[in-house]
């Protein structure tokens, strides 16, 4: 019987990065086929493959995102001056997701994604309310609403609300937080068994996208992938390991060699909050205290997926390209802004689709290309997602190491071991 942990240590009969690429491969090969031969039949269950298991983690994701911020909050009670090592962590990932927007617009211009494409190609996508409707929807209207609808945003707010009222009612809330820690338990276990299947998902969404993307646009999409990927991996590989080396003195080196594990898994789930226990075991095994640790990387795994910036940049530029309109400055400065806010509420396996239509709705750009940029997302998840993970590990622990809590003779002898049954 294969265990939750055997496809990160690799004991399990076919190693889980090979399960991934196999779905992937395989995925294409249906998608190709069902294309050729003309198999509407195929693509509809590729698709609905894909969709069902979106579904599963969209299920999973609210009482998820409730049950670890709750968590998270209430791990600062065991933390010396805890207000400031919060401000201090919502800074850092503020930070990272400007740095990320820079890269995207830098790459977006540079690049030139839209040359070539036609805007009427694309398939329109309805306006999803305006920025100010975005900022009104953080506060629930109803609390069961919020959780059948997956706002993840509300679900956040409801989230902090209630950790800070466990903290502040003290040994009374002790029975709601020890329900809370069981909940989390159990939706993580179930989070580890649709990251089991997920070679399954990934079968279903490549082949769909495969089979459906039209050969006229294909060319024209690759400029923007590739733009996405370049700029996703200038920040994982320049910008994070400068950041890192400038603000810590310590060695990079070291900080990916124990954080690859969990953005390697990042990379093949696609899965920021997939990735989560494995992204907790490489902070603390660098040094940063449990209850810190605790706080932050569910913080950042649920809330603040910064680098999912560069993708709305990029895409803001490829849209206004194709439809001919110039964008200025304080267009730029907009871009960067949304980026930076928005980013909290892109959680989720629909969180970077959010932030997209919220950046094309805030410049007032058509909507029409947005359905191309939709078709491809699934190319760009994969870097995205990696990307986001290493700066949910870089984060704790350059705000742990500012602060005089990392435990640097734990960084400097930090090996990254696999998770065993004992850890898990």
């Amino acid at each position: 019987m294969l265990r939750s942990y055997d496809f990160i240590d690799g004991h399990g009969k076919m190693p889980y990065w090979a399960r991934i690429v196999g779905g992937l491969l395989l995925g294409v090969l249906l998608g190709y086929l069902a294309r050729s031969a003309g198999l509407e039949w195929l693509s509809a269950i590729l698709g609905k493959t894909g969709d069902l298991f979106i579904q599963s983690l969209k299920l999973v994701v609210p009482p998820f995102v409730f049950s670890a911020i709750v968590a998270s909050t209430v791990a600062l009670r065991g933390l010396a001056d805890a207000a400031r090592l919060a401000v201090s962590t919502l800074w850092w990932f503020c930070a990272t997701a400007s740095l990320a927007a820079g890269v995207g617009i830098g790459v977006g211009l540079i690049g030139d994604p839209g040359r070539g494409a036609k805007v009427t190609e694309a398939v329109g996508v309805p306006r999803q309310g305006s920025w100010m409707d975005f900022l009104t929807g953080i506060v629930p209207v109803n609390i069961a609403e919020s959780f059948a609808q997956a706002n993840t945003l509300q679900v956040v707010t409801l989230a902090v609300v209630a950790g800070s009222a466990a903290l502040a009612v003290g040994s009374a809330a002790e029975p709601f937080l020890a329900f809370n820690q069981a909940v989390f338990q159990i939706v993580q276990k179930v989070l580890w068994w649709l990251i089991w299947l997920s070679p399954i998902g990934t079968l279903g969404l490549v082949g769909h996208a495969v089979a459906t993307i039209s050969p006229a646009i294909i060319s024209s999409l690759g400029r923007y992938v590739l733009a996405v990927n370049i700029g996703s991996a200038i920040v994982l590989f320049l910008v994070y390991p400068v950041v890192f080396a400038v603000t810590t003195r310590l060695s990079p080196l070291r900080f990916f060699h124990v954080a690859w594990p969990a953005i390697w898994q990042a990379f093949i789930t696609r899965s920021s909050i997939a990735a989560l226990p494995a992204t907790q075991r490489a902070v603390e095994r660098l040094g940063v205290p449990h209850d810190y640790a605790a706080f932050a990387v569910p913080l950042g795994a649920t809330t603040m997926n910064g680098c999912s910036a560069i993708s709305p940049a990029v895409s803001a530029i490829f849209i206004a390209q194709v439809s001919g309109i110039h964008l200025y400055l304080a267009d730029y400065l907009l871009i960067a802004f949304i980026a930076v806010v928005g980013c909290v509420a892109t959680p989720g396996p629909s969180g970077a689709v959010v932030l997209l239509t919220l950046t094309v709705s805030m410049l007032g750009l058509p909507f029409a290309a947005l359905g191309l940029l939709l078709a491809v997302d699934p190319l760009l998840d994969m870097t995205r997602t990696a990307t986001n993970v290493a700066s949910q590990a870089l984060v704790p622990t350059v705000v742990a190491a500012r602060a005089g809590i990392l435990g640097e003779g734990a960084y400097r002898s930090a090996a990254a071991d696999p998770l065993t049954p004992a850890q898990r």
